[in-house]
Formats: structure tokens, sequence, C-alpha cells
């Protein structure tokens, strides 16, 4: 059994959070990069080039990329085989509130959703999702997702009956009642299968994906294809400005469900899809 003080966990996340809003992931910026050759419309283009020079800068200058640093999402997978000298959770929100006090981060979070909304002043409670997965390490990946992007994310219960079918038109939907708001070109995750909770954070998984990796099965694999040509043939383009490039990436997450149902959630995200890791 591995020990790894919660101290390390605490630090580690901090730098996470820091890292994660002044700098965009290599595979993120580089399919902006090829969106702007690609696009076909001057503004489209012209729109790219603008959120490309905002990355840069931000890099640079050590500066958040968007005035929104959003609300941290914090996924760990846990080897089975280490124990954490110390409570994990109160070390991830530890970790949490002092990235965002020490990277200057606009502290975003209320204390209540309905009556009070107080702003709890260090961005806790972060979202904590937890893995156990085989060995004696620990990966953390924290990403901060602001609510424009947030905001337009859906979940529907399917029937079987619908099919493909009905999956293309819940994702095409979500995308086209969203339009400009989420700040195009965004980047989509689509869980299908588990249960009503469990088919977001599928979405939610998938979203984060490299951008080259592509679902094990052939059909899924294809359906993501299909379904990231037809939301770029969607016109609604960078910024909403119109054009080619809607979407950097589209991936899909599947898990078995029940016989009378078929979840599916549709995860959706700006151009600044900030998420960063480490493996202890």
């Amino acid at each position: 059994m591995r020990t790894i003080e919660s101290q390390t966990i605490t630090e580690a996340i901090k730098k996470l959070c820091v890292e994660a809003n002044y700098d965009l992931p290599h595979d993120v910026y580089a399919a902006i990069c090829e969106g702007i050759e690609k696009e076909e419309t001057d503004l489209g283009k012209d729109t790219l080039k603008v959120l490309k020079e905002n990355a840069d800068i931000a890099k640079k200058r050590k500066r958040p990329i968007c005035q929104d640093t959003g609300m941290a999402c914090v996924f760990v997978e846990i080897g089975q085989d280490v124990h954490v000298d110390g409570p994990l959770e109160e070390a991830i929100q530890k970790g949490v509130a002092l990235g965002y006090q020490e990277g200057y981060l606009r502290k975003s979070i209320v204390n209540d959703p309905l009556f009070d909304r107080v702003n709890t002043k260090d961005n806790t409670p972060a979202m904590i999702h937890y893995d156990i997965v085989p060995g004696d390490k620990i990966h953390l990946t924290v990403a901060p997702k602001g609510f424009g992007s947030e905001n337009m994310c859906q979940v529907k219960m399917l029937k079987p009956s619908d099919g493909v079918e009905g999956v293309k038109e819940f994702v095409m939907k979500v995308v086209n009642d969203a339009g400009p708001n989420p700040c195009p070109p965004i980047v989509i995750g689509v869980g299908i299968g588990s249960n009503f909770e469990g088919v977001a954070l599928l979405a939610k998984k998938a979203m984060m994906k490299d951008f080259d990796a592509h679902h094990e099965d052939p059909r899924y694999a294809a359906l993501e294809k299909e379904l990231l040509e037809k939301v770029n043939a969607t016109g609604i383009g960078p910024a909403g400005f119109g054009g080619a490039t809607t979407a950097l990436s589209l991936h899909i997450e599947s898990a078995p469900t029940h016989i009378a149902g078929m979840p599916v959630a549709v995860a959706i995200c700006c151009h600044v899809a900030r998420h960063k890791e480490v493996i202890l």
C-alpha cells in the first residue's frame, strides 16, 4: 500500500486550478489554429485569430483566458492500493480555494442556489467525482467550467425505440438551441446510457477526451464523425458570426442502461475547454 500525503494533493490541485485557467490544452489550441486554416468566411477566420491571440496572451502574461474562471470540476481516479494520509476531500477543496486565491481567479460560487446566493469567496465547494481503479497512483484532473456554456447543457430520457435517429435529433436540437450563447467554436460531449444522473457525468467525461481519440466501438465512432459534420454544417460559426467552425470536437461516452430507457446527455463547452491533469 502506497501512502500519499494529503498536503501533496492540495498543492497539486492548487497548481492545476491556476494552470487550467492560464493555458489552453494543446489539442484545443491546435484545433483553433487548424480552424483558422479551414474556416470559409473572413469574419469567422478573423474571429478564430482573435481567440488564438487571446490564448497566447493569457499563457504569456499568466492571466485567465476568460473572465469566467468557472466552477471547478475535479475528477479523481484513485488506485485501490493508495492510502491518503489525511482527509482527501478536504485536501481537494483546500487546493481549489488556494488556487483561486493565489491565481487571482474570479470566485463565482454562491452558497445557496435559490434564496441567499452569497458568494463563498473562495470558489468552493468544487464538484468532485471519484473512480476507484487498479494500481497505486492518483490521477487528478481539474476542469474549470464557465456557466455560459454550462447553461446550454441538456439531458433527455429517450425511449429505446427512438434509436440512433432520436440521438441525432436531440444532439442537433441542443446545439441549435444554444446557438451563439456558449461562445463557439464549442467542444461537445455526448453521454448515452447509464441512468438520469450517470448520463450527465458520461457527457462531461466525453467532453474532456483528447481530440484525436475516438470511441472504441466503430459504430459510435462513425456517429461521432457524422454528428460533428452536422454541427459544423449549421453555419453558427466562430462566436456565432457564421462559418464552418461551430465545433472543434465531439465525443461520445456510452454505458449499459435499463431495458426500458435510453438516457442521452449533451455537454457543451466553449472554445476555452480548460482542463489540466497530473498523476501522483
